[in-house]
């Protein structure tokens, strides 16, 4: 599946001005259009939930677009935070990624995380210590991640080891992690 390499390439589109967006509905749609262009033989849709596909336990319950056909499902998170909030919005990041190992377990082909920032505080900062260090460090996000900030009291457990790679061009970075 050419997925991957077709987001990224979206991806250059946007941070060289090609494509806009201003906000994450907008790179929700502008990415779909893109998929729908260029992937033959798939369903694109939006906002999809997974009772949809049979599955009904999960961390969250709309996935922002799904490419499916009669044998193959991928799904993409897309996150674009434009208010700051860098730890409430990095542990949203890593929501989405334990909302894609779920869907890879319940038999999704592949799964992406798409972040896209016009913020050079969420890939560099001096912190560099709880959760900033999945985001602006090297370590992998992997393991049980406590909400960082309130009551601290929501906890998610990621199985995997997911090393994040900001790609950059002036202030404006995007991650895509396959789960």
């Amino acid at each position: 599946m050419v997925l991957e390499r077709l987001i990224s390439e979206f991806m250059q589109f946007v941070i060289s001005g090609n494509v806009e967006v201003y906000n994450e509905f907008s790179l929700q749609h502008e990415l779909g259009i893109f998929l729908r262009e260029r992937l033959t033989g798939y369903k694109i849709q939006f906002e999809r939930n997974t009772k949809f596909f049979g599955i009904n336990k999960t961390i969250k319950h709309e996935i922002d677009i799904v490419a499916f056909n009669d044998s193959e499902k991928y799904a993409i998170e897309l996150k674009y935070p434009l208010n700051g909030q860098y730890p409430e919005q990095m542990f949203s990041f890593v929501k989405d990624i334990k909302f894609m190992e779920e869907l890879k377990d319940a038999g999704f082909k592949n799964t992406y995380c798409l972040t896209l920032v016009q913020d050079k505080a969420f890939y560099s900062g001096i912190r560099q210590d709880g959760i900033y260090e999945y985001f602006r460090g090297n370590k992998p996000v992997h393991g049980l991640i406590v909400k960082p900030t309130g009551r601290k009291d929501e906890q998610i457990e990621i199985n995997g080891d997911y090393r994040i790679e900001w790609k950059k061009s002036g202030e404006m970075a995007f991650y895509l992690c396959r789960i």
